[in-house]
């Protein structure tokens, strides 16, 4: 039996490789669970949209936008994203660089503030599951 992949778009395998140096100094502070204990994914394909960083478990998505990006077009996305149960944080790349440690404890609040959400309740609740995309 073949192990099953992951689909990853041509764009995104694309993206992976020529990593802005903003989003390299943001994966660097969310890989490897060193952020409160939560996995991301980077350039995570969701429907037709392939966002920056994806944590499946917060059901939280950060994007970091350059000069690349349209109003309208993030919109829509944004909107997609969202009626699926998904949380989106936008940073512009001159925040990051004039500001990464509060960036990055914005992320870590809105981590924190889902960990809370989607704790069991005592009686043996369940949290929140995300909804498939």
């Amino acid at each position: 039996m073949h192990p099953v992949r992951r689909q990853i778009s041509p764009h995104a395998s694309r993206l992976r490789r020529d990593m802005t140096d903003v989003e390299r100094a943001v994966w660097a502070a969310l890989r490897n669970r060193q952020l409160e204990g939560f996995k991301f994914r980077r350039q995570a394909t969701v429907g037709p949209f392939v966002v920056d960083f994806l944590c499946v478990e917060a059901a939280l998505i950060i994007e970091l936008d350059g000069g690349q990006h349209s109003e309208e077009a993030d919109r829509a996305r944004t909107e997609f994203l969202e009626a699926r149960g998904l949380s989106v944080m936008c940073f512009w790349n001159s925040d990051v660089v004039d500001n990464f440690d509060g960036v990055i404890e914005a992320i870590r609040m809105a981590l924190l503030q889902k960990k809370t959400l989607t704790q069991p309740s005592p009686a043996g609740g369940r949290g929140l599951e995300l909804p498939s995309a």
